[in-house]
């Protein structure tokens, strides 16, 4: 019994000893590769999302929500002498000389309304845009804003896919946002980035300035498109970028939604946007006129000059008064004071606040209708 006991141990020696020097010098004769070794590859798959799912984090669910409502423009415009009978006897057909122009839009409305900047279709004589689902439609010119560098379009097409109107006024810097558009004209793109300053003015852009500031890259031919919030919601058009190159470096302006929907909303109920208007010519206050004047304020807009028959002139303010509120909204700088006085209506007085050889006063202004720029369309 012991030699067959010893006999049986030494045989499942030799065969686990045989096993392990199979395993270590040729795997492959058990179905197995060994780790590392010549035609083996070792990979970690991670489990699959069911169809449909958006990955955690992404913002897909925006951009699906508003990307459809993005649409691009390309503007036609014929060279202004092409009609000139005397250009064409000197020169003879030079043939139609036509310039072209790219951008994008918006449509915030089921009947066709179509936002964008007032740059983008600006001298054009056709007006194509492209939507996309690649349906195409001519649009027409509603009416432009120079002054706030919106223009309101309008094209005819079924079901047509519409964005949210978020509230812009709710933006915090640091939230997420999103530019869409067609930059360049290579096709709808979607770039992200946060809101990196609000209420940005004195960029010499428009006449009434309180850009959204962002670094989502916006280029040329993204004028006009959308800034939306991560929930998909339209926060601003987006309008200029600041750049050396001509490419996006990582500073662009969007109008607030808030000011477009103003703008879009005065266009198509009265063909235009009416504002108020008061007459005078306004400063920022410095140090020095301070000084000068003897102001006590340290903020407000001097008054350096008032228009004759104006109705600042009627209110009696003059050349030195620095004005502190307009209808109980503070007033900072010169931006800020175009833009209190021009959200007043026409017709209605409104009490304006003003240091005067240093003492406080008080008017009441009923400010007129805000003439039209100089070369503006009627």
């Amino acid at each position: 019994m012991k030699r067959l006991w010893l006999l049986f141990a030494q045989t499942v020696t030799v065969l686990l000893a045989a096993w392990f020097v199979v395993a270590a010098l040729k795997p492959d004769w058990l179905g197995r590769a060994r780790p590392g070794s010549a035609g083996s590859i070792s990979i970690v798959q991670a489990p699959s999302a069911a169809p449909g799912t958006t990955a955690r984090g992404s913002l897909n669910g925006a951009v699906r929500k508003a990307a459809p409502a993005v649409v691009s423009i390309n503007t036609t415009a014929r060279h202004p002498m092409d009609s000139d009978p005397w250009f064409r006897f000197f020169f003879g057909e030079q043939g139609e000389q036509q310039q072209t122009g790219l951008g994008s839009g918006v449509i915030v409305s089921p009947e066709g309304y179509v936002l964008t900047n007032n740059h983008v279709v600006e001298g054009a004589d056709e007006i194509d845009v492209a939507l996309a689902d690649a349906r195409h439609a001519t649009a027409k010119v509603i009416g432009t804003d120079p002054e706030s560098d919106v223009a309101v379009l309008k094209i005819n097409l079924d079901k047509l896919p519409v964005m949210t109107l978020g509230d812009s006024d709710t933006l915090q810097v640091g939230d997420q946002v999103l530019a869409i558009g067609n930059p360049f004209g290579v096709g709808q793109t979607v770039t992200s980035g946060i809101v990196s300053a609000l209420g940005r003015n004195q960029l010499g852009i428009n006449t009434f300035e309180n850009f959204i500031q962002t670094d989502a890259a916006i280029n040329p031919g993204n004028s006009g498109g959308a800034l939306v919030d991560s929930n998909g919601n339209l926060m601003g058009i987006n309008t200029a970028i600041y750049s050396r190159s001509g490419g996006s470096m990582g500073i662009g302006f969007a109008i607030p939604v808030s000011t477009a929907r103003q703008v879009m909303e005065g266009i198509i109920k009265n063909g235009q946007v009416v504002r108020g208007w008061i007459g005078i010519e306004p400063g920022e206050l410095t140090p020095e006129l301070a000084q000068t004047f003897g102001i006590k304020t340290e903020q407000g807009v001097i008054v350096t000059g008032v228009l004759n028959g104006g109705p600042a002139a009627s209110a009696g303010i003059r050349p030195g008064d620095v004005i502190i509120e307009v209808n109980g909204e503070p007033v900072r700088t010169v931006s800020e004071l175009l833009t209190r006085i021009s959200a007043l209506p026409p017709g209605h007085a409104a009490p304006f606040a003003l240091e005067r050889g240093g003492q406080p006063a008080q008017v009441s202004v009923t400010p007129a209708q805000r003439p039209r720029p100089r070369g503006q369309p009627r």
